[in-house]
């Protein structure tokens, strides 16, 4: 097929959904065009191999200053300034003299914040990938986030937010999203049933994959872009209300915090014993590899946290929160292990930490079960049928 992918921001290692469904759909055969925003702070790493993807790919800067009027112009309306966030003259420009130029089957847009953008499109037709139900996080946001900032913003935008996806099989033929909760979060706010399909997020299980490389024995991680709000709760109670359990019984337990653009509050979480912060990495794997546990103590979120499905397909075993593995089919136990309360967490991390052989065992489980189900390729055959579909008759 000839396929449009839209995205409002650069598909990418950390924006793992698209840059996977991207090289999926190339690998399957179909010919992608990829037309993507570059927001403020997006530098670009990941445009070689989007080129090499794709048959073509054209950028279009978005700049802070152009956010901030789209937010301006958003705030009297009832329109969700998430979605009112990509509004963009350059991308309507490059659009339709792409249409004009270009014939294609459909057309796949990303995100909330990439909605918008299909008002550029006329008549050509959509798969709208939701990914989640932003309505649904917000609401999690106000019950549990720590930041006054990240409230006030739910605030502002739950309202909107719900009546916009309460209408989204209204504007789009085709919807997906990578979790049953975030389907049923949508239906309740008014969304038609029978046109949103779960495609969950898979692995990427050529990249991710277990390395013959010793493991730290009282080594855990935890992964996961740390200027985000959950993210920053989530590492936020790992130290304060579980790594003390774990150091009781466990006193040498290191901790490793990764990811990109650490907020000032997890930067000073570096500073105590035993705690490494890195920022940044180049390479995420090396991390997972010598890890003796990876955690995912996410306090509230919605769809599939990757960080869990990374460290599963490197066969590094996984300590986590009832919150990180709702959305999986995983079984608890043999393939990774949960906890509703931080003792609960502490226990089974001490636990693993005692035997390697148990290490070893969850480890392996939990890799089986991503090569089970979360497999790029099967999603993207889902989305071609999807892309079909909206190109059939009305």
């Amino acid at each position: 097929m000839r396929l449009l992918f839209i995205s409002p921001y650069l598909p990418s290692l950390i924006r793992v959904r698209p840059y996977n469904l991207l090289k999926a759909l190339a690998r399957r055969g179909n010919e992608v065009t990829l037309m993507a925003l570059q927001p403020p702070g997006d530098e670009g790493e990941s445009l070689p191999e989007l080129r090499k993807l794709c048959r073509a790919v054209e950028i279009i800067p978005h700049p802070k200053l152009r956010t901030l009027l789209n937010a301006a112009a958003a705030l009297p309306t009832g329109f969700p300034v998430q979605a009112a966030y990509s509004r963009s003259p350059d991308f309507d420009r490059v659009a339709r003299a792409r249409l004009a130029a270009d014939r294609f089957d459909a057309a796949h847009i990303e995100h909330l914040r990439g909605a918008v953008l299909a008002d550029s499109l006329g008549s050509l037709p959509v798969v709208f990938d939701s990914v989640d139900s932003i309505s649904l996080l917000f609401g999690k946001v106000l019950q549990d986030a720590p930041s006054l900032k990240s409230r006030l913003i739910a605030i502002l935008d739950l309202g909107r937010t719900r009546r916009f996806e309460g209408r989204l099989t209204e504007r789009f033929r085709q919807v997906t999203v990578t979790s049953q909760a975030d389907r049923q979060a949508l239906v309740e706010l008014g969304s038609a049933a029978e046109r949103i399909t779960v495609i969950p997020n898979g692995v990427d299980l050529e990249y991710f994959q277990p390395q013959a490389v010793a493991r730290k024995p009282l080594r855990l991680i935890f992964t996961g872009k740390m200027s985000y709000h959950a993210n920053i709760a989530a590492v936020e109670d790992l130290v304060e209300k579980i790594m003390p359990l774990v150091w009781r019984d466990v006193p040498q337990a290191e901790l490793f915090i990764v990811g990109k653009d650490p907020a000032p509050t997890v930067v000073a979480l570096g500073q105590r014993p035993n705690i490494t912060v890195t920022g940044s990495v180049p390479d995420l794997r090396p991390y997972l590899a010598e890890a003796a546990v990876a955690l995912s103590t996410v306090r509230y979120g919605v769809g599939i946290q990757n960080k869990v499905l990374e460290a599963m397909a490197m066969q590094t075993p996984v300590v986590c929160s009832p919150q990180a593995c709702s959305a999986l089919q995983a079984e608890v136990g043999p393939d990774l292990r949960v906890g509703a309360t931080p003792e609960a967490i502490a226990g089974e991390i001490v636990r693993l930490l005692g035997s390697a052989q148990e290490r070893e065992a969850v480890g392996a489980a939990g890799r089986a079960y991503v090569e089970t189900h979360h497999n790029w390729d099967s999603a993207a055959a889902r989305l071609e049928d999807l892309y079909r579909a909206a190109a059939a008759p009305a």
